[in-house]
């Protein structure tokens, strides 16, 4: 018998398991599992609605490239919800409010630096954030409607409701990751940048509540 080979998709699962699977709605989940208020939530939010915005951003500009093109589309799309559960957590104002704590300043500029500029960089933390949301959603839904009364408005970050079928479209994304052309280098360097975006969220999370909000009163 030949030996198994390990697919890439399976071994960006496995590091995103060596991770802590930081990223993404499982992140919100480790906040929630502590003394965390409505306020804390909020502040989450505030802070991904920045991380959001980067990574969406980065997302218009790998639209026409041929490695990266497959993963870009509009069914994942996190913005508007974060903006629209952070009017109905905080008000009509809520942008005024937000300030960015430093990590989350950090994430971005990681962001803008990689994500925004490398095929690879790009789907690392693509995969990191949206498969983490994708996955997560569902439960973390359920733990912020048991902690806050929350139905839909508030957990609409956790809804995708332009994704029929979220195990179907697993499989067609780590499908689209074991046929990207990348060398082994390359592989290595996105496994790598899995690891860095989720110590970026760790660190984005632990700045809740430290220092300066982001959303404050």
């Amino acid at each position: 018998m030949g030996a198994t080979v390990t697919t890439f998709s399976e071994l960006l699962r496995r590091r995103a398991g060596r991770s802590d699977a930081a990223a993404g709605t499982s992140g919100a989940h480790g906040l929630l599992a502590g003394e965390c208020e409505v306020a804390d939530y909020a502040d989450l939010l505030g802070q991904y609605a920045v991380v959001y915005a980067a990574l969406e951003r980065a997302a218009e500009r790998m639209a026409d490239h041929p490695v990266a093109a497959p993963f870009v589309t509009a069914q994942l799309t996190r913005l508007p919800a974060i903006r629209a559960d952070l009017e109905y957590l905080v008000g009509p104002d809520w942008s005024e409010l937000c300030c960015p704590t430093p990590a989350t300043t950090a994430y971005v500029r990681r962001l803008n630096e990689v994500a925004a500029t490398s095929p690879g960089g790009f789907v690392a933390h693509h995969y990191t954030r949206y498969l983490g949301d994708l996955s997560g959603g569902p439960s973390l839904a359920r733990l912020l409607e048991e902690r806050f009364g929350f139905d839909t408005n508030g957990v609409l970050f956790t809804i995708f409701d332009q994704v029929a079928d979220p195990a179907a479209f697993e499989d067609t994304y780590r499908a689209e990751l074991d046929a990207a052309p990348w060398s082994a280098e390359e592989r290595e360097a996105v496994l790598a940048e899995v690891d860095l975006a989720a110590s970026l969220d760790r660190a984005v999370l632990r700045s809740i509540g430290h220092g300066a909000p982001a959303v404050t009163a």
